[in-house]
């Protein structure tokens, strides 16, 4: 058997809130490596990606403020995690009271695709439950590289099942595994 290289993409908002609507506590410390490397066997990972937007907090604001130093934590967790995970920013914009990501989508799958054009990995492991994706992973199959679309039972991404060349969907119990003590 060939040893694959495997490349992993997190769109990390979106994980995040997938992990808290299963009721997943303490998600700044969550032990993202350990999940990878549970999905990951006889593969070398060449890259790990987390894909977020970043919490810019008014002053004075203070749930901004908490919401930040939060994901401050978050990001120095993940790049302590034996230095594997790169953190990839976007913004967050705020329009009318409501509050949404942007560049996290497209940067996530530029980099999808660079990878595939540059021949960085045989497979993609897709950690996403955003349809925004399929056009690159359509490309990405397209090149002939393998897409593994990792979702969540209680909420599968049906377009990503659809054009992914696999789809995982997780639940709760072996999510909870690589949840950490608060």
């Amino acid at each position: 058997m060939t040893i694959k290289r495997v490349a992993v993409f997190i769109d990390g908002s979106n994980f995040f809130h997938k992990l808290k609507e299963l009721g997943l506590v303490n998600l700044t410390k969550f032990d993202y490596k350990g999940l990878v490397d549970s999905l990951v066997s006889d593969s070398i990972i060449s890259y790990y990606g987390y894909y977020v937007g970043v919490v810019r907090a008014k002053e004075g604001v203070t749930r901004g403020q908490v919401l930040r130093r939060s994901q401050q934590r978050s990001f120095a967790h993940l790049e302590s995690q034996g230095q594997c995970f790169i953190v990839k920013r976007g913004t967050v914009m705020e329009n009318g009271g409501v509050y949404h990501e942007k560049g996290v989508d497209v940067g996530l799958a530029v980099d999808l695709l660079v990878g595939a054009y540059e021949n960085n990995y045989d497979k993609a492991l897709v950690i996403s439950s955003d349809t925004d994706l399929v056009p690159a992973i359509r490309k990405v199959v397209a090149l002939k590289k393998e897409v593994e679309y990792i979702g969540f039972a209680h909420r599968p991404s049906f377009g990503l099942q659809k054009y992914a060349t696999r789809s995982r969907l997780l639940i709760l119990e072996e999510l909870k595994k690589f949840e950490q003590p608060p």
